[in-house]
């Protein structure tokens, strides 16, 4: 009696664990916690708050996994991407780290096209996923490795399903479906400024789309780097960049030049100060954040950290 009562009892804990599982690692994507940033922001006002989008939590520890699920899922439903052809696209890292991973679960062949200055991290992530790396000049930026990637693409077009996305507009898509009625619901509708880095432009493009259909009031704020040379991998000065075919500055309230530097130092002490590992893209948010929070007597200020700073721990961000 005693073996059927425990037999019963498992069988109704497995049906417990089916129904709370996730059916595969891509069903993780999104849903990334909000938190409030607390000793950096001393001195503020009372009624003035900053809190971080912490989008390392995705399975891929970016941001970038949204938009590369949209356009992947985008391109299966349309035909464009079947398992005969090879994912290809020039990327930073981080997007392609999330093609990488799933184009893994889904069964894709994954080519990317990447400046060969990016972080050890995020090569060897690449290899680990099994993705196909293809380094372009590092003297010419995410410019060099766009460039590159058409190369390769109009050179043999049937091979390849090539997502693009810096002019895709699954990328942004992704931003105004999930990443805005997220921050909407976990502020109660009480932010008024949005705060995001600009690489493809996506995530504050479609993010802030979303925002301002909501509240037209919201401050949709990007942040680029100070100047052409610089040290913030992934972000694009749009000034002097092949400017995304996404992105749309007159959507944009405001835009904040983020200096390398204090970017850097932003980042070292939110990990030091805050207990937040994260990339110099998130210390240029938060940098610029911050800047903007000073000038407010009243407000919620939402930044995005893009990703974690463990894929830059063999770069100059975290040298003693």
């Amino acid at each position: 009696m005693g073996g059927q009562k425990l037999l019963d009892a498992a069988q109704r804990s497995d049906k417990s664990a089916e129904s709370h599982a996730r059916r595969s690692v891509i069903d993780l994507v999104g849903r990334t916690p909000l938190v409030r940033i607390n000793k950096i922001t001393a001195g503020l006002p009372e009624e003035v708050s900053v809190y971080a989008k912490l989008e390392g939590f995705n399975p891929g520890g970016s941001v970038k996994d949204r938009a590369a699920l949209s356009m992947i899922e985008e391109a299966e439903s349309t035909g464009r991407l079947t398992h005969d052809k090879v994912i290809l696209d020039s990327t930073s890292g981080n997007t392609g780290i999330a093609y990488a991973w799933i184009g893994a679960v889904k069964g894709y062949k994954v080519e990317l096209v990447v400046p060969a200055n990016v972080s050890e991290e995020r090569k060897k992530i690449l290899n680990a996923f099994g993705a196909h790396v293809i380094f372009s000049n590092p003297l010419e930026g995410s410019d060099g490795a766009i460039r590159l990637a058409w190369k390769i693409y109009v050179e043999n077009p049937e091979k390849y399903c090539k997502l693009d996305q810096y002019n895709n507009p699954n990328n942004p898509l992704a931003h105004y479906n999930h990443t805005a009625p997220e921050i909407i619901e976990q502020t109660g509708g009480m932010i008024t400024h949005f705060v995001a880095s600009i690489g493809t432009g996506g995530t504050i493009m479609g993010t802030g789309r979303r925002l301002k259909e909501f509240n037209k009031n919201i401050q949709v704020i990007a942040v680029e780097p100070e100047s052409a040379f610089h040290g913030l991998e992934g972000l694009k000065h749009m000034a002097s960049s092949i400017v995304p075919g996404i992105y749309h500055e007159d959507e944009l309230d405001s835009k904040v030049p983020a200096p390398t530097e204090e970017s850097y130092d932003m980042a070292r002490r939110l990990a030091r100060e805050e207990g937040l590992l994260v990339g110099q893209s998130a210390g240029a948010a938060m940098w610029a954040a911050l800047e903007i929070a000073k000038t407010l007597k009243k407000g919620v200020v939402v930044a995005i950290f893009p990703d974690n700073g463990d894929k830059y721990l063999s770069t100059r961000l975290w040298e003693a």
